[in-house]
């Protein structure tokens, strides 16, 4: 295996103990474990455990936008809305590890900040700023909507991230995409 091959194998291993670990939970080791590699040779591919997770939570949101803009290709607004949520909802549904590590993010953000070091917080909002202006971008740049459609997105990371069955009443409100359609 390249190098290359050998540091996409580490955040996608980093991205899976990450979401389950969360930053301060999740220990190198295990992340060499996992893509079978010594800790030495984790660290000629990353200088620490932080690039680890920043390039895992980059790709995570890359992963996210691109379901976005595949999903709303050639559509605008309504259908775009409609597209994109059902495009996630199948996503977060099938790996959910991209889910739980959305969350984790904004934890290890959260976290790092109260420590005083920003870089967390400063790499996370740039990738929820280009997910935001994807978002925008497929809803004809209406700010209401992409507020109202990232809010709905939140929810629904906070209820599957709970454990709130699809047939639990708490989804009746939500939209019909945003509605779960046996995927999750």
């Amino acid at each position: 295996m390249s190098a290359a091959e050998r540091r996409e194998s580490v955040v996608r291993a980093a991205t899976a103990e990450f979401a389950r670990g969360g930053y301060h939970g999740t220990s190198t080791e295990a992340i060499a474990r996992r893509v079978g590699v010594s800790q030495p040779y984790l660290f000629r591919l990353f200088p620490g455990k932080k690039a680890i997770f920043l390039a895992a939570a980059e790709r995570c949101v890359e992963d996210t936008i691109r379901t976005f803009e595949e999903a709303a290709e050639g559509l605008r607004g309504e259908e775009a809305l409609h597209a994109m949520a059902n495009a996630y909802t199948k996503v977060i549904a099938e790996r959910p590890e991209r889910l739980m590590m959305q969350m984790q993010m904004y934890v290890a953000v959260a976290s790092a900040e109260q420590e005083g070091d920003r870089e967390f917080g400063e790499g996370v909002r740039a990738g929820w700023m280009r997910l935001w202006d994807t978002v925008r971008l497929a809803l004809g740049a209406d700010v209401d909507g992409t507020t109202d459609f990232l809010a709905y997105g939140m929810l629904i990371n906070c209820l599957v991230a709970m454990g709130f069955p699809p047939t639990h009443r708490v989804w009746e409100g939500l939209y019909p995409s945003a509605r779960l359609k046996g995927h999750l």
